[in-house]
């Protein structure tokens, strides 16, 4: 589904856990990480797009977050050529994004990065809210940084200590073990999320 302009409605989630750390995860066998984001589906409203979403990336649901804020307006970011399928190139151009902003009061151990038969990350960490932007492909740059600047107005101080960036490696939180199932190959597709 694509607006008049070319651009695919979408949504993208900046989680936060109480130490105002941001959930950051490591895209299936490549050496990028982002945020959770996916496309809004015929019917649906940002929020329930936002909740499909989360879940099938992350694996939490709508008892696992609160909702701090979002973006007022759509921000969106144009893909190149060379990443959009030929079969749509010249109808295509990019992602238009709404952007929220969510506190988890659910626990590490709930995220369960394969609920979906295509996980899109096979590692996550907390990393601090300004996350270093030279790990995210260098087209969505620019919207990641407007989103963590206009949704920064909803921070809170943080509870306790901030802590170093936590690496909770392939698959799973290090509170329980790696599994031992191969993960599904996934084209990373940047038309497609």
């Amino acid at each position: 589904m694509l607006d008049r302009e070319g651009y695919r409605p979408n949504v993208g989630i900046i989680l936060l856990n109480h130490q105002n750390e941001v959930w950051w995860g490591k895209r299936v066998r490549e050496h990028s990480w982002q945020f959770p984001q996916g496309g809004i589906k015929h019917g649906e409203t940002p929020e329930q797009a936002m909740y499909r979403e989360l879940e099938e990336e992350v694996g939490l649901r709508s008892e696992h977050v609160k909702i701090i804020g979002r973006t007022r307006d759509w921000l969106r970011y144009e893909v190149p050529d060379h990443f959009i399928k030929r079969e749509i190139r010249g109808h295509y151009k990019g992602q238009k994004q709404i952007w929220f902003l969510l506190r988890m009061i659910g626990r590490d151990c709930d995220v369960n990065l394969r609920m979906s038969d295509h996980p899109e990350f096979d590692a996550w960490r907390w990393h601090d809210y300004w996350v270093p932007l030279d790990v995210v492909i260098e087209f969505k740059r620019d919207v990641y940084t407007r989103a963590l600047q206009e949704l920064s107005r909803f921070l809170r101080p943080p509870h306790g200590l901030t802590r170093r960036p936590r690496d909770h490696g392939p698959h799973q939180p290090e509170s329980q073990p790696a599994a031992q199932t191969e993960t599904p190959a996934v084209a990373a597709e940047p038309e497609q999320k």
